[in-house]
């Protein structure tokens, strides 16, 4: 079993679940069943939750591969815990304001660089 990824997808699971849980809430105290309805706060939130949704499943794969590929489990738990990290400070700023803020910007640009980074790891070990 890779024992770091699954660290790391679980910790993932759970953040997207509390993700969710933020959707409900604000569903409930819009009574909004469906869609949007335009309320600004629950639109907040479903795209924090997306977003969390579209990347972590790259990211969790592209650990996957190089924790099957033999990588050492300390840059491993690097690159894990440091998404952690990065998905959190996402989720943190984006919450606080829908605008430009300095945890979603820093969140998503450590994200796409965390991600960058393991994919160049896992072609140069691939073909190399």
């Amino acid at each position: 079993m890779p024992v770091v990824t699954s660290i790391y997808a679980a910790l993932a699971t759970l953040l997207v679940i509390l993700l969710a849980l933020l959707v409900v809430d604000q569903r409930r105290r819009s009574a909004i069943g469906l869609g949007d309805g335009g309320d600004r706060q629950l639109q907040q939130r479903m795209r924090v939750h997306a977003n969390a949704v579209e990347n972590l499943p790259l990211a969790l794969l592209l650990l996957l591969l190089l924790e099957l590929g033999g990588a050492d489990p300390r840059l491993l738990h690097g690159f894990g815990g440091a998404l952690i990290v990065a998905r959190l400070l996402h989720a943190w700023g984006f919450l606080r304001r829908s605008g430009t803020s300095f945890g979603r910007f820093f969140g998503t640009l450590a994200t796409w660089l965390l991600m960058i980074a393991m994919a160049i790891l896992l072609l140069w070990r691939v073909l190399l």
